[in-house]
């Protein structure tokens, strides 16, 4: 337990000219972590100084990003097993103090006005015929064709609410649902573009991995077979690569995300966050593994 007397004393130190004092004060607070931040929170409300209010909110999101760092590398050597997880905690990096519960009792929303409607003994088409009906026609999500290069395309609370995303956000969202419902659909890293594929194991065969056909989640659940990811790596001018065909892991989509918020940051001139997201992203790219995405392959 920290004193509140000593952080509040140290936080009224924050607006001090000396470089030094300034320095101690700024490390000490740092150490005390999370709990600090309902004091620099307060502190800020409080404050008439510009410079002290910027020093907080600086303090404040240094704090926060920290535990952001720390929760994605537990995250990804822990096995990166929860994509629900690890998308939350990208999501955590711009809106930190968000009700996550919210965000999950959305997700089990969805999932329940499906199951309800559920056929038992469907065939996988019909199971993703009515997964297309209730995520887009009932619940209304769609890709966001107008602003596709927004980086709020990327955060799934955001992407909740506003019914809006990229290729991979409402693959993201799509994918979870149907694992959820024992359906067994899992997202795929084409360049470009990043699609879904329904798994059979039992039609297990040497170059299609036990696919029994692909999803596309910007384009409504819109159904489709190899061949057309096929054509589409052709008119990309790419060699065969059996990773463009088969699902890949949790920790791989989450890196594409990072890649895709960079890439949106770059776009707005967002040199900070650039630099934070590469944070994240080198954090990731510890032990090799998986296949990677080139930085330029965004969605």
């Amino acid at each position: 337990m920290i004193n509140p007397t000593e952080v509040n004393s140290l936080i009224r130190l924050l607006d001090d000219p000396d470089g030094e004092i300034f320095d101690h004060v700024h490390q000490k607070l740092l150490s005390y972590g999370s709990e600090a931040i309902a004091y620099l929170e307060q502190a800020w409300e409080q404050a008439f100084d510009p410079i002290q209010q910027e020093r907080i909110a600086n303090l404040v999101h240094e704090i926060q990003f920290g535990i952001v760092k720390n929760d994605l590398q537990l995250w990804y050597h822990g096995g990166a097993f929860d994509l629900l997880q690890g998308i939350l905690i990208i999501n955590r990096y711009q809106y930190p103090d968000l009700d996550e519960q919210k965000v999950i009792n959305q997700i089990e929303s969805i999932k329940r006005d499906i199951w309800m409607q559920m056929i038992n003994d469907g065939s996988p088409a019909e199971q993703i015929k009515l997964m297309n009906h209730v995520f887009y026609n009932i619940y209304g999500f769609s890709g966001n064709t107008s602003n596709h290069l927004d980086p709020q395309n990327s955060y799934l609370s955001q992407v909740l609410e506003t019914k809006r995303g990229n290729q991979i956000s409402l693959a993201i969202i799509y994918s979870i649902v149907a694992q959820k419902l024992d359906i067994p659909v899992y997202g795929v890293n084409l360049p470009q573009h990043f699609i879904l594929a329904y798994m059979d194991e039992s039609r297990e065969s040497e170059f299609e991995g036990g696919v029994l056909f692909y999803i596309n989640a910007f384009n409504k659940g819109f159904i489709f077979g190899r061949r057309d990811v096929d054509m589409f790596l052709k008119q990309l001018k790419l060699k065969f690569d059996r990773h463009f065909y088969e699902p890949c892991s949790n920790a791989d989509i989450i890196k594409r995300v990072l890649r895709n918020l960079i890439s949106a940051y770059e776009n707005l001139g967002s040199a900070e966050k650039v630099a934070e997201l590469t944070e994240l992203l080198i954090i990731m790219d510890g032990p090799p593994g998986g296949y990677r995405v080139p930085v330029s392959q965004n969605v």
